[in-house]
């Protein structure tokens, strides 16, 4: 049996996009009879799944310690997934070391650099390029990570070719694959509420991410306003974990303004929903919010940035506004306009079960992985950046976190 461990910043919750994703990868490993491994420095926290009902093992690894070595040298896994480059920096060059021949994947979850460049761009009311992007310390450590790694998932079309379009050498390197949903059948498709049936909008995203956060303050003090004076008996629910206190003091049931924090019920907090508020200004990866949404039936309202990888050739199931204005009138039109929103609710049924079909991808990454296990030795020669960035005049991470270790001890 083969065993696959994954590296977490975090153990992973549902209630993250990020959580949502890893628990998908698991799932596939599972159903292919691997041995699952989860592994993290962090604590778990009152969100976090329960991995051991799911038969996976858990286990506690520190930073900056050789125990690490030990625990891998013992555990030979057959593939080390590191979710998101951080867990790579950390502990890629100690797998390298000790279990050479496992192969090294890096999940990306979004491109962390992106959404870093953008948001501080953003507060500083700078256009985006992506010769600044190119130029960021943290697109030169996340560029450094992938090229150390066998394999690289992408989660979104567009920073697939995002990628492939600034940085080729990358291309062998990366495996497109995004989030992953079930068939919507026309029977699930007509059991949720219709259009009447359903009230009020929403808007929901975890308070520990700061593009979230820049949405809910901008629904409350420009695009809600606007909204609530077209539609005064419409309400706007906020839903999320981790909420921030400036957010939590939002909540103004006199102005239709309700901060509800955690939801346990997704499909229900959807489908009783009419529209799906998401006014992303950065950002960057699919955001998992609009696909909850898709899966649901419920519309959505967000931006270019919110709708990227949702944009091939396909329809996106709803309407898209780059300014409070702009979001606020389509907002009110898609709210009242059924068979507008009956249309978008379509295109987002199709979206899920030609784009994101759950089998089609499994399938995919599983016939990739085995193809890279089968020609590794060939594959790693021909990633010559890769090995340069392993050589030890290049491992600067490595030797601090040996000095840390020695100063500790």
């Amino acid at each position: 049996m083969q065993k696959v461990l994954f590296i977490g910043v975090n153990w992973p919750e549902p209630t993250t996009a990020a959580g949502t994703r890893i628990m998908q990868l698991i799932q596939i490993f599972l159903e292919a009879d691997f041995k699952v491994i989860f592994s993290s420095t962090a604590v778990t926290s009152e969100y976090s799944y329960n991995l051991k009902e799911l038969n996976v093992s858990k286990a506690k690894i520190e930073l900056n310690n050789s125990s690490f070595d030990d625990f891998i040298v013992d555990l030979e896994p057959n593939i080390v997934i590191f979710d998101r480059f951080l867990t790579e920096e950390q502990f890629g060059w100690r797998v390298t070391e000790k279990v050479p021949n496992a192969l090294r994947i890096l999940d990306t979850e979004d491109l962390h650099s992106l959404r870093v460049v953008r948001g501080e761009l953003f507060k500083k009311n700078i256009p985006f390029t992506a010769n600044m992007w190119l130029q960021h310390d943290a697109t030169k450590r996340e560029i450094a990570s992938m090229l150390r790694c066998d394999i690289s998932l992408i989660i979104s079309s567009f920073e697939m070719a995002f990628l492939k379009e600034h940085l080729p050498v990358l291309s062998a390197l990366l495996i497109y694959f995004p989030f992953l949903a079930k068939p919507i059948t026309e029977k699930i498709q007509n059991d949720y509420p219709s259009f009447e049936s359903r009230k009020d909008f929403i808007c929901i995203g975890n308070g520990k991410h700061a593009p979230n956060v820049d949405a809910f303050l901008w629904l409350k003090n420009e695009i809600w306003p606007l909204i609530s004076k077209q539609l005064p008996t419409a309400k706007l629910h906020i839903y999320g974990s981790y909420l921030p206190q400036q957010i939590l003091e939002m909540h103004k049931p006199n102005e239709s303004f309700f901060v509800d924090g955690f939801t346990e019920n997704l499909e229900k907090t959807f489908s009783n929903s009419r529209i799906n508020l998401a006014p992303l200004r950065y950002g960057a990866g699919l955001k998992g919010k609009l696909l909850d949404a898709m899966i649901y039936g419920t519309p959505s309202i967000t931006t270019a940035i919110g709708m990227e990888g949702y944009s091939g050739a396909l329809s996106f199931n709803g309407l898209i506004g780059n300014t409070a204005e702009e979001i606020a009138e389509k907002a009110v039109a898609l709210y009242t306009d059924e068979a507008l929103f009956i249309h978008a609710q379509k295109n987002g049924y199709d979206l899920i079960n030609k784009e994101f079909n759950a089998k089609k991808w499994s399938t995919n990454l599983l016939d990739a992985i085995h193809n890279y296990q089968d020609n590794l030795s060939v594959n790693r020669q021909g990633n010559f950046i890769g090995s340069l960035l392993h050589h030890q005049t290049m491992q600067s991470t490595k030797y601090m976190s040996k000095w840390i270790e020695a100063k500790n001890s």
